[in-house]
């Protein structure tokens, strides 16, 4: 029988909250050895996943787009939308602010071969794993299945 995400998912899953400081944030990832972890509020409702990248991407150097003048008119050469979301990463508090909404999710029955090509073809490290009910019941990295693949 072929094993489904049930089989080697962490259950229950590490969790964060929306409200988790940035600097409590990363303090969990230091003392833990997962690459991610979701978001649930307070009913346990999976809002999110945070990983160490989005973390990482908090502190990082903004990139001012090039501007230019023609005729008193700036020009702005790049994406204001994507200047203020950057700007708001790095200065985000909270989990909330840093987080993937609405993740990628597999079904606890799925199987592995799956939940692979999920990982691979969505680019993703971290897949929560929800129950037939839609409740997080696990979470999966790539190491879960890296591990499973070498037997």
């Amino acid at each position: 029988m072929s094993q489904t995400a049930r089989d080697i998912m962490t259950s229950p899953p590490l969790t964060v909250s929306p409200d988790t400081s940035i600097q409590d944030l990363a303090k969990r990832f230091a003392s833990t050895r997962v690459s991610g972890f979701p978001v649930v509020d307070a009913a346990g409702a999976l809002l999110g996943v945070v990983t160490e990248a989005d973390l990482l991407h908090q502190n990082e150097s903004l990139h001012i787009p090039t501007t230019f003048v023609l005729l008193d008119a700036v020009i702005t050469l790049g994406s204001s939308k994507k200047l203020q979301e950057e700007m708001l990463r790095m200065a985000a508090a909270e989990v909330a602010e840093i987080m993937t909404p609405d993740p990628v999710t597999v079904q606890a029955d799925a199987p592995v071969a799956e939940v692979a090509r999920l990982l691979a073809e969505q680019r993703i490290h971290t897949l929560p794993v929800l129950s037939s009910e839609g409740e997080l019941v696990g979470v999966i990295g790539k190491l879960d299945v890296i591990r499973t693949l070498a037997g």
